[in-house]
């Protein structure tokens, strides 16, 4: 620990909460609680440290460590950072993507003498600026044997342009350490930060209450033994297990991470799978997922049990639903997926982390089901290269929810979004009549890097009629080739599964658009374009793509096309068959009224007033005080 702080006064209040000693007398007692009232209420409200519910390390060795809090009545957020090894600063803000760039920051930093905070935000060339609206506000900072704790908040919305908008979704919070003392806000160039870094989290975490867990309620933890962390940035490691023989039908009711102490900065996402009931057995298997000694039939291990992603906490079903797994209708081998992100190449880590399930024989009244919304995997759906916003659409229409829902709906209480390495945002929009009603769930800054089973903030009934809209948008501009649909990484998709009670036949509600409709896009193309685009029967939709000049008009005709040709339903029941009726040719669904858009409450500034940095107290916690 080196300057930020010198020749500060020496306080007494604390970070975590301040317990006085027990031979205080009962007047002084009454006199310290009116005092921390009235600092209170000078001061605004500081959250305890268990009132930070949310954690995660910023950097992969864990010395810059994030919690937080969220208020929706208040609509601000709570940040608490504890920086182990801190210097001269700290920057720590949002941005679109992770870039470091047009980024809203807080920002830590000391002369060598003085402490100081601000609001600010970087510019194109990664130069700071004081922000003339001061949003983030400094509540509290404390050298402790820990580190430097530093609590502050900011409300989701400021009306500041400059601002990032917290909402819903994925946020990427960036930070960086100064390693050396300067001379003022402006002499900070996010470019001359050497230890800086990126993390995903979803910050508005939804308010639920916990349901009870019954008094029967099992473990059992779904970990890889004994894993040495490659020392490589990105490593998805596999590993097959299998339920014990004749075990029965059971309900999953909640699962949770269970994280090697010292890799909790190494242990990016997990997943659980289910494997194909039309296998017996499946190889067992412990290595690399991308490995050429991965044996082809864990491809077969799809059906999502549970998923985790850093800075999530433990997933709960409701009281009257729970995922079935186990007993003859399912298969008894389970494929775990660890997402290892190891950016600076640390070695000799171990780890065996994985999901712990809590599950019951005592059956709930319904079995919780997962559905499929979007796009069809298929290469008929395409984005052009060079694209920095394409959209492609996906519905689940009125015809295959009357014919496949009961008369009460479902009840959809979770959702996971899922792109492959183009995808920046998803949504899903539930219609009734025409109408749009709700959203069911959103990502405007998606990162196919940071998925997990989200718990919706309410649950959202779909009845028999209504029609569901999934919208995926795209960044193709590293590309030179058009990005097809399909199960390739390189390659696109567009779902929602959304987890809902109770459990119907219903596994999939996607569209694509129909093959007919595409095939006049090519011969189009063909005809308008100097350049031979080959049509042939036996080229396949992916050579026909590769083929085509990517000039404006190209482009435009094949976005119109998505938004008018007919397409192709899939209404399909978990046997992979369609449900009775006409599927093909259907013609799109019509809006008639969407839903208005949501303005941020914050209050519009008249003018903007000169600002200066705030002076950083610090205060010291002192032997003796818990």
């Amino acid at each position: 620990m080196q300057t930020i702080g010198r020749r500060q006064r020496r306080l007494r209040p604390s970070c975590p909460p301040l317990k006085l000693r027990e031979a205080a007398s009962v007047y002084l007692t009454m006199l310290a609680v009116f005092l921390v009232i009235l600092v209170v209420t000078l001061q605004g409200t500081v959250p305890r440290e268990n009132d930070f519910p949310y954690r995660v390390p910023l950097d992969p060795q864990g010395i810059v460590e994030l919690s937080w809090n969220v208020s929706y009545r208040q609509e601000e957020v709570h940040f608490q950072i504890l920086l182990k090894e801190l210097k001269f600063g700290l920057l720590f803000g949002m941005s679109d993507r992770g870039e470091f760039e047009n980024a809203d920051l807080a920002v830590l930093w000391s002369d060598g003498f003085q402490s100081y905070f601000a609001d600010a935000w970087s510019d194109q060339k990664g130069e700071l600026h004081m922000d003339s609206e001061q949003n983030y506000k400094l509540l509290r900072a404390l050298k402790t044997s820990e580190g430097l704790c530093l609590l502050f908040k900011r409300p989701f919305a400021t009306c500041d342009p400059r601002d990032y908008l917290i909402e819903d979704g994925t946020v990427h919070l960036i930070y960086g350490i100064l390693e050396k003392p300067v001379s003022s806000l402006q002499a900070i160039n996010v470019s001359a930060v050497l230890r800086k870094g990126l993390q995903r989290v979803q910050l508005l975490k939804p308010e639920i209450s916990i349901p009870r867990l019954p008094a029967d309620q099992k473990t059992m933890e779904i970990r890889a033994p004994d894993v040495v962390i490659p020392d490589q940035e990105t490593t998805y490691w596999c590993y097959i297990t299998e339920l014990p023989e004749g075990f029965s039908k059971h309900h999953i009711i909640m699962y949770e991470a269970v994280i090697t102490e010292g890799n909790e900065a190494l242990v990016h996402h997990m997943e659980v799978f289910q494997c194909a009931t039309q296998f017996d057995t499946f190889p067992h298997y412990s290595g690399p997922c991308d490995s050429k000694m991965k044996p082809e039939r864990l491809n077969y291990c799809r059906h999502v049990l549970a998923a985790w992603a850093m800075g999530a906490q433990a997933f709960y079903y409701p009281e009257e639903a729970g995922l079935a797994f186990g007993g003859p209708s399912s298969s008894r081998f389970l494929r775990l997926e660890v997402h290892y992100h190891n950016p600076l190449g640390l070695k000799g880590h171990r780890d065996s982390s994985g999901i712990r399930l809590y599950y019951t024989a005592s059956l709930r009244p319904h079995d919780a089901g997962i559905m499929e919304l979007g796009l069809v995997y298929t290469p008929v759906m395409a984005i052009p290269p060079g694209e920095s916003h394409f959209y492609l659409t996906g519905y689940c229409t009125d015809k295959c929810t009357q014919l496949a829902l009961p008369p009460d709906g479902i009840h959809i209480f979770a959702s996971q979004l899922h792109t492959h390495l183009t995808g920046r945002s998803v949504v899903t929009v539930l219609s009734r009549e025409g109408r749009e009603e709700e959203i069911v769930n959103v990502d405007r800054h998606y990162s196919p890097h940071f998925q997990e089973i989200r718990m919706l903030r309410k649950i959202v009934t779909v009845l028999p009629g209504d029609m569901l809209r999934t919208t995926c948008a795209y960044n193709t501009e590293d590309r030179t080739e058009a990005t097809v649909g399909g199960f390739g990484i390189m390659e696109e998709m567009c779902v929602n599964y959304v987890h809902y009670y109770p459990q119907r036949e219903l596994e999939l509600c996607k569209s694509a658009v129909d093959l007919g409709f595409l095939q006049r896009y090519f011969n189009l193309v063909n005809r308008f374009n100097d350049e031979e685009v080959c049509t042939c029967p036996n080229t396949s939709v992916t050579q026909q793509f590769s083929s085509v000049p990517w000039n404006s008009f190209n482009r435009g005709v094949l976005k119109s096309l998505y938004e008018f040709a007919p397409i192709s339903m899939h209404c399909n029941k978990s046997s992979a068959v369609r449900f009775p009726g006409e599927w093909e040719k259907q013609p799109l669904p019509k809006i008639t009224e969407v839903l208005p858009s949501s303005a941020p409450h914050c209050e519009h500034r008249l003018g903007h007033l000169p600002t200066s940095p705030t002076l950083v107290k610090l205060e010291r916690q002192e032997p003796g005080l818990a």
